[in-house]
């Protein structure tokens, strides 16, 4: 009988972890670059045949199932709407690849796009604040500021002489999305043994940047409505069950010989 409330708590906890991974989507549906959560359950095993038993005794020994296990993964190549803002300093990315940034330990944070920012240093920034690895300086004369689609950055001064090439914004790659960490403000950071494969922009699969845009977040309001309502159901059943149990636990503990 303890089995049911155990099995019964494990499904609510984790119906209740997939409502708030499903409302966090809902609740960054207008935020610029968000990347939805994919919830994904899977079956938990409490035991496994032992391998020195004979064929005839392993169905004695069958594996038995123990509740569910909820996976929570960042659906980061899933492209969103980019939406036109005809601001020089907004930038998008149409792909898959991240924009390096700096992290205040050291450590290299990532950044779909958004608005970028000059620094008291003069270094463009992303995010927070931190500048971008490839390490461009803007001149204090500098009166615009043109991004290709390569990444290539030209800046041209209050003289009015052509364009100067200051530097250029790379794209890397994420080998292994499961490495991934979500932080605050739409940036993301790599476990420590997480590896990055740094493409040119437009090649490569990482995409091209889009100066004047930003991306819109890829949440899809009725596929969310649709989830939340099938885990809602999924934790009501769960209560059930362990109402159920108790139900049965009251009747034997009134029982008498």
């Amino acid at each position: 009988m303890s089995g049911a409330y155990y099995v019964g708590a494990v499904g609510l906890n984790t119906q209740q972890r997939a409502l708030d991974a499903i409302a966090n989507n809902i609740a960054n549906i207008n935020t610029s670059g968000f990347k939805r959560s994919e919830v994904r359950f899977a079956d938990v095993v409490a035991s496994g045949p032992d391998v020195t038993l004979l064929p005839a005794d392993l169905q004695s020994a069958a594996p038995t199932l123990a509740g569910v296990a909820l996976d929570v993964q960042f659906m980061l190549n899933d492209q969103g709407d980019l939406q036109k803002t005809g601001a020089s300093m907004d930038i998008a990315i149409e792909g898959t690849g991240f924009i390096e940034l700096m992290g205040a330990d050291g450590r290299t944070l990532l950044w779909r796009g958004g608005r970028l920012k000059v620094g008291e240093d003069g270094q463009l920034a992303g995010a927070g604040g931190f500048a971008l690895k490839a390490g461009i300086t803007v001149p204090d004369d500098a009166t615009t500021l043109t991004i290709a689609g390569d990444g290539t950055v030209r800046v041209q001064g209050a003289d009015g002489t052509d364009p100067v090439e200051i530097g250029q914004i790379r794209l890397v790659r994420v080998a292994d999305l499961t490495g991934v960490e979500r932080l605050d403000g739409g940036l993301y950071r790599l476990a420590e043994d997480a590896r990055l494969d740094e493409a040119q922009p437009g090649e490569d699969g990482a995409g091209q940047l889009v100066q004047g845009s930003v991306e819109r977040s890829n949440v899809q309001l009725t596929d969310e409505m649709v989830k939340m309502m099938l885990v809602q159901r999924a934790y009501a059943a769960n209560a059930q069950v362990v109402q159920a149990a108790d139900q049965m636990m009251g009747i034997a503990n009134t029982l008498r010989r």
